[in-house]
């Protein structure tokens, strides 16, 4: 006979909290109450013969039985996740789920997808437009357009776009009283910041690019600040100051004159866009499609 396996939920009950060393945020995450986990979790102990959790005040830490528990479920639970998701993922007639950023998705993706829609039209997209990295097994997406150094473990990954960051503003800047000639002209003009999100150290701001460029004198923090690079361009088209773009980003806007490149110098960066997706759907026809599709637009743009 079998022997005997603790109840699937309360294993799932402490492999939550023990992610997550909350009870709090396992319950909002399988859909229960705080108090359903540590009744699962206080189960579980019994069944097991051991403590799994030491309750701290206003914390949870997991004990040495906790720690020797957790990791196997964790990798039990995600396998389970993929294989249900494959199998969902059958039904052909269910959209094509992309992920992106909402920035690349707006000056780069959307402008190109009609594109798409004329060579598979049988194909349906959904866009899922989010700064944050999904988990491309349990979020049902099935493809993700990343920015970043393109380490994805399990993930059948494409380089499709690299990258380089350079100001941009309207061409009506490069005229008036104090016209954008060279970068010292900078200080007369407002510019465009953007926080958050991109802000990390793949990304320069105005300090670091203009260190870069050889200029670390000038004032940087004035101007106006957006949460998305779009924002900060759409202010760029509109005359409203210089923003920090680039040729993926920008490249739509500096083609259609929207935008101009008002000096020579740009920062390379190490990151590039990936399109990636789980290596168990990589072949999937849909996939296969999209990933086809998405290459040759990438391999035109850089050569353009």
């Amino acid at each position: 006979m079998p022997a005997h396996l603790p109840s699937l939920n309360a294993l799932r009950a402490f492999e939550a909290a023990g992610r997550h060393l909350s009870f709090s945020k396992a319950a909002e995450e399988l859909h229960v109450t705080p108090a359903a986990v540590g009744h699962q979790v206080k189960a579980l102990e019994h069944d097991l013969g051991a403590v799994l959790f030491e309750r701290l005040n206003r914390a949870l830490q997991l004990t040495p039985a906790g720690q020797s528990l957790l990791p196997g479920l964790s990798e039990v639970f995600y396998r389970i996740t993929e294989v249900v998701q494959t199998f969902r993922r059958r039904d052909v007639n269910r959209p094509l789920t992309v992920s992106m950023p909402p920035s690349f998705g707006a000056a780069w993706l959307v402008p190109r997808l009609e594109r798409f829609r004329d060579r598979h039209p049988d194909i349906d997209v959904r866009l899922d437009v989010d700064n944050r990295i999904v988990d491309l097994i349990h979020d049902d997406v099935d493809v993700g357009l990343r920015y970043g150094l393109g380490d994805y473990p399990g993930m059948r990954v494409d380089c499709l776009l690299s990258e380089e960051v350079f100001p941009v503003c309207s061409a009506r800047l490069l005229e008036g009283e104090h016209p954008l000639r060279e970068l010292g002209d900078l200080r007369w003009h407002t510019l465009l910041h953007v926080d958050g999100f991109v802000q990390d150290d793949y990304w320069p701001d105005w300090s670091m690019w203009l260190h870069s460029a050889g200029m670390r004198d000038m004032e940087v923090r004035r101007g106006l600040h957006f949460n998305q690079t779009s924002l900060a361009l759409q202010a760029a088209v509109r005359g409203q100051g210089v923003a920090l773009g680039s040729r993926v980003l920008a490249g739509t806007d500096l083609a259609e004159g929207w935008l101009v490149r008002p000096f020579a110098h740009g920062t390379p960066m190490s990151f590039a866009y990936y399109m990636v997706c789980p290596e168990a759907l990589a072949d999937e026809p849909r996939i296969a499609a999209f990933r086809e599709w998405v290459i040759e637009e990438a391999a035109a743009a850089e050569s353009g």
